[in-house]
């Protein structure tokens, strides 16, 4: 009797086994690890480049997901510096990293890239230009440029008509805008006749043409420094994107939509 329970018990455990290994297939095999979110506040006349970058970082690095938060380099600061969550900051201008260092609030710096400022005009404009001294004209109503304060595009632009001597008489025609895309599209749309941009914004539209490459020694050098976040969270995941971008893929990237390594 006591055999036949035995062997009784043994076919019921080896039927358990089996229907246990017949629905294994129906269970997750391992759960996925968990992805790492990355903020990274970035200059908006950075985002086609970025947006190619995130591509090839996240299918080299499958646990990092990238996060973009676009806009001016002075209004991304001011949110850094008011404690809003970001792990990395890319920025279009000098002056608003070298703020955030001095106080304390990013860790690590360098310059990534370099770029050029250029005025545009609608595509189907017949207007010639060979200096930014003819924007006086009459006929030229409406100016759009970043600004100043927050927008380095607006900076550099500003700079550019100080030396050339004819900011004060265009005060009139200037239409301010949020960031250097923002001025694009009021290019785009004629809703202006001319425009500050980076040569890298001017690159991306087919609606804009190139009326005047503005020399460098006119403004401010064109620099474009990347550092992680003090108080980030996921500094080693930060650091492991802040890093790529001073890699050969993310340069190339770089170089394909018109900036320059410095």
């Amino acid at each position: 009797m006591e055999e036949f329970l035995l062997k009784k018990l043994s076919s019921v455990l080896s039927l358990l086994l089996m229907l246990a290994v017949l629905a294994a297939p129906l269970q997750p095999a391992v759960a996925a690890k968990a992805q790492t979110e990355i903020l990274v506040s970035a200059a908006a006349s950075l985002k086609d480049s970025l947006n190619e970058i995130e591509k090839v970082f996240e299918k080299e690095h499958p646990n990092i997901n990238l996060t973009f938060n676009y806009g001016s380099s002075g209004t991304l600061q001011k949110q850094i510096e008011q404690g809003a969550p970001s792990d990395l900051f890319f920025s279009a201008g000098k002056k608003q990293m070298d703020a955030l260092v001095k106080q304390g609030l990013i860790s690590n710096s360098k310059t990534i890239l370099n770029n050029e400022l250029v005025m545009i005009v609608p595509s189907d404009s017949k207007r010639t230009f060979t200096t930014v001294r003819e924007l006086n004209d009459k006929s030229i109503k409406k100016i759009a440029i970043g600004q100043p304060e927050s927008v380095p595009a607006g900076q550099y632009a500003k700079e550019t008509l100080i030396t050339r001597k004819v900011w004060d008489q265009l005060q009139s025609k200037l239409v301010y805008a949020k960031d250097v895309r923002q001025v694009l599209t009021y290019v785009e749309t004629g809703n202006v006749d001319a425009g500050f941009v980076y040569k890298t914004d001017a690159l991306t539209s087919k609606k804009v043409k190139i009326a005047i490459k503005i020399i460098p020694g006119v403004h401010t050098p064109i620099v474009y420094p990347a550092g992680i976040v003090k108080e980030s969270k996921h500094s080693v995941e930060a650091n492991a994107f802040f890093t790529f971008l001073q890699s050969k893929e993310a340069s190339s990237v770089f170089k394909k939509y018109g900036f320059k390594l410095p």
